[in-house]
């Protein structure tokens, strides 16, 4: 047997927690000393303060726990059900994950208000261009929404042109569209331009966008996912000069490679005149 201290020792926890324990039922000693009251375990204890921990550790009550154990839960048993919390923990770890980084997103365009700072937006016309194109759903236009979307459509499409033996003309291109309903959910439309159409089937779609009369064009800098400031900043711009949005702003990607953060997007939002004239 081991005395307190010793069995504290073995599971790697503390004193204090082992009277707890013994406090409530939950893990009793197998004797206590009349004359000291010192608590004595056995080592075979070591197989139920393992469960209580891991229980615990995974978000359980102490009261649970104790229900737990009293059904005598097989070891397959509470495989099951830690496989199950641990499945339940990695997603809510996920959803605060994409939470951080909307906050840090509003974050960033609340301190960029206070920059005097003026966007350098240039006002373009956009030709007519001839793209190859895959499109995905996204739930929303949140940043943490489209790129799960859009990420996997941008390294499949290069690969079934190649695969069709179509050449690449320019740099990517990704544009939005409102999806059907009232869902709030976006069409995520990834593209990359080409010459002329490709002859045969292909998984891919061949679509010819139309000639943009005026675009406010911003070029934004770092990873897509820190995208909202530069959005916000092309709107403010294009309000305080008199224009109106048309839509969405399409992203033209000039530089990309692993560092997300060394990433190059010029901004194409359509626009007119309030007065509605081009």
């Amino acid at each position: 047997m081991f005395a307190i201290g010793e069995f504290a020792r073995h599971g790697r926890v503390s004193v204090r927690m082992l009277r707890h324990y013994d406090a409530i039922g939950l893990l009793e000693p197998v004797s206590v000393d009349p004359a000291s009251g010192y608590r004595f375990y056995e080592a075979a204890q070591l197989s139920t303060l393992n469960r209580i921990i891991a229980l615990k550790d995974l978000g359980f009550t102490l009261q649970q726990v104790a229900q737990i154990l009293d059904e005598q839960v097989s070891a397959a048993e509470l495989r099951g059900m830690l496989t199950l919390r641990r499945a339940e923990l990695q997603a809510q770890i996920t959803d605060d994950t994409a939470r951080l980084a909307r906050v840090e997103a509003r974050l960033l365009s609340i301190e960029s208000e206070a920059s005097a700072t003026t966007p350098s937006v240039v006002v373009k016309r956009m030709a007519s261009l001839l793209v190859a194109e895959l499109t995905g759903t996204a739930a929303s236009y949140e940043p943490d929404a489209i790129t799960p979307v859009i990420q996997p459509l941008c390294h499949a499409l290069p690969r079934q042109l190649c695969a069709a033996g179509v050449a690449i003309a320019g740099p990517p291109l990704a544009y939005y569209t409102d999806a059907d309903g009232d869902t709030g959910a976006v069409e995520v439309h990834a593209t990359l331009p080409i010459g002329a159409r490709p002859a045969g089937k292909h998984d891919f779609h061949i679509v010819e966008l139309p000639e943009v009369p005026a675009a406010a064009t911003l070029i934004h800098h770092g990873s897509m996912d820190h995208v909202l400031p530069s959005i916000q900043a092309l709107a403010r711009w294009i309000d305080a000069n008199g224009y109106r949005s048309l839509g969405y702003a399409r992203e033209l990607t000039l530089e990309f490679g692993p560092d997300r953060d060394e990433w190059v997007t010029e901004l194409q939002e359509p626009i007119t005149t309030s007065k509605g004239e081009p």
